[in-house]
């Protein structure tokens, strides 16, 4: 797995704290002249870094996830420039799932031709960041689109070949009716011109995140968060027409229609391996791949099993540590030992409809409030011998997860 995170946005929405520089349009030619410039250079570093680190690649790698921050905003030149750093670092195939995640205006500015340039260099899956069709809220966002511009986008997609389009909604927001939230629903089940359904739908609670735009807001009283019951309420809401429409609920934010499981994201969810590349990129590897799923080295004396490591969110120390050669100056990391393993394995695996296995649960919790949560329907044990929180109660996983550990 290989995640690549882009650094650039045209503007900021109201919500997001993920790092991002802004990019914004250039009229001169000048700062267009500059803004490749940029383009190009980060293009270059992000090479130089998987070629340094190629040897964190695990030998399968399957699938490929660029996002940000607002990959769309990037040239063809950028992608074409790192499958060539992928083919120089020795992957040769194909990716299983090669996605790119976009902006609605970014697809209708750049038009069919752009989508087919990225199916061309092997990508199979566009995530495109709809987040509503309700043009005050995208307005109050501060998105670049409008809902018209994210169905026009939604059929260029179609048009130039994308099979499998994931959309992402955002519920949870003060002033967002139970009617407006049905309103979106029912348009992102019909958004696309030909009568297919979306193939995959992320659906996230709006939370406000300290360094955000929304948390200046709420402090200065101007933003007052909606409630628990109204977003329980909303969250049910999104079940019961997700279900209604077909898809399987297959994580807590997570729908899709049979066989397009986010193959990347539902990675994560099982703590696979991931190299991530990129200022603010975060990665996951293996300590001791012979040992990291059992905790113990060679000697079989317990050790460290897994390192955490992650970019210094600063693209100009990116650039600087990429010209060097040396991307350890903007690289940080913490070791996890067996009990930390145990316990984020616990955590994602609680996250989807798959759960965890039985036996490992019993032995990594506390019982009594294990056995506590089984009774009352908390959670649940499959015929296949795991536990998992059934979807009713979805919305409260983390106090369950919180209880049991």
């Amino acid at each position: 797995m290989i995640y690549v995170h882009v650094p650039f946005c045209r503007s900021f929405c109201t919500y997001c704290d993920f790092y991002s520089e802004v990019a914004a349009k250039c009229s001169g030619k000048s700062g267009r002249n500059a803004q490749e410039n940029l383009f190009g250079r980060f293009a270059a570093a992000v090479s130089k870094e998987l070629a340094v680190r190629k040897g964190d690649i695990s030998h399968i790698v399957d699938t490929l996830y660029i996002g940000g921050g607002t990959p769309s905003v990037l040239p063809l030149s950028f992608f074409s420039s790192l499958a060539s750093a992928l083919h120089s670092a020795g992957h040769t195939g194909s990716f299983r799932e090669f996605t790119v995640e976009v902006n609605p205006d970014d697809i209708v500015e750049k038009g069919e031709s752009y989508v087919e340039g990225l199916l061309e260099l092997g990508v199979n899956r566009i995530s495109m960041g709809v987040q509503s069709f309700d043009d005050s809220l995208l307005r109050w966002m501060n998105r670049r689109h409008d809902s018209d511009a994210a169905r026009k986008a939604y059929s260029i997609l179609e048009n130039a070949g994308v099979e499998n389009i994931s959309i992402d909604l955002i519920y949870g927001i003060s002033g967002l009716s139970d009617n407006g939230w049905r309103r979106t629903l029912e348009q992102a089940l019909t958004v696309s011109s030909r009568g297919r359904l979306p193939s995959h739908i992320s659906s996230y609670q709006l939370s406000v995140e300290p360094g955000s735009a929304l948390a200046g807001l709420v402090e200065q009283g101007k933003y007052k968060e909606a409630s628990d019951e109204d977003c329980r309420r909303q969250y049910d809401i999104l079940c019961r027409e997700m279900a209604g429409a077909g898809y399987c609920h297959y994580e807590i934010s997570n729908f899709a229609l049979h066989g397009y499981e986010a193959v990347h994201n539902s990675a994560y969810w099982r703590h696979v391996p991931y190299l991530g590349l990129g200022p603010g990129a975060h990665s996951f590897l293996p300590y001791c791949e012979s040992s990291a799923e059992a905790g113990e080295d060679c000697s079989g004396q317990k050790h460290v099993c897994a390192v955490r490591r992650w970019n210094k969110s600063d693209l100009n120390a990116y650039l600087d540590a990429a010209a060097a050669g040396n991307f350890n100056s903007v690289s940080e990391f913490e070791e996890l030992g067996p009990e930390e393993m145990a316990m984020e394995k616990i955590m994602l695996s609680l996250r989807t409809s798959c759960g965890i296995d039985g036996n490992f649960l019993e032995e990594h919790c506390n019982r009594t409030a294990l056995d506590k949560a089984l009774a009352d329907g908390r959670l649940k044990k499959t015929p296949n011998g795991k536990i998992c929180i059934p979807e009713g109660h979805f919305f409260v996983s983390d106090g369950i997860v919180s209880d049991i550990l």
